[in-house]
Parts: structure tokens; sequence; C-alpha cells
């Protein structure tokens, strides 16, 4: 019963439209998910798995993303 209260705060809806915008916006800076990869602790397979929203990154993972993309992490969640 805790699982299934839980997965209520899982808005599917919302992890598409970050997953979008955050793509959208590493291709607006030129970067290639490799090149995001390698500038952060974060592996290219878990950057494919959060721009295809099969992933709900952490607030440390999009600060962290935040940081490769030279970017305030407040622009990631400007969607």
């Amino acid at each position: 019963m805790i699982q299934l209260s839980l997965v209520k705060f899982r808005d599917k809806n919302t992890i598409e439209q970050f997953a979008n915008h955050f793509k959208k916006t590493r291709i607006s800076l030129s970067i290639t998910q490799e090149q995001l990869s390698n500038k952060t602790d974060i592996s290219l397979s878990q950057i494919a798995r959060i721009e295809t929203a099969r992933l709900n990154p952490t607030l440390c993972t999009i600060v962290e993303l935040a940081k490769g993309l030279n970017i305030h992490p407040k622009e990631l969640l400007n969607f």
C-alpha cells in the first residue's frame, strides 16, 4: 500500500516535460550527450534515460547537469 501511494507523487507528464526541455536545452547549446557525460559524473546511459523520460532525475542530478551545460539549474526547471 505504501508503494502505491508514493507512485501518485510521480507525475509522468511533468517528467516528460522536463525530459523534452532538458534535451532541447542541451541541443540548443550544441552539446552532445557524450560531451555532457564527460563534463559531469553522469553516465551517457543515464543522460539518455533522462531525455527519454525513463528516469526521474534527482535534484542533485539536475544541478550537476546544469553545471555541465554551464547554466543555472533554474533554467532546466523553467519548462
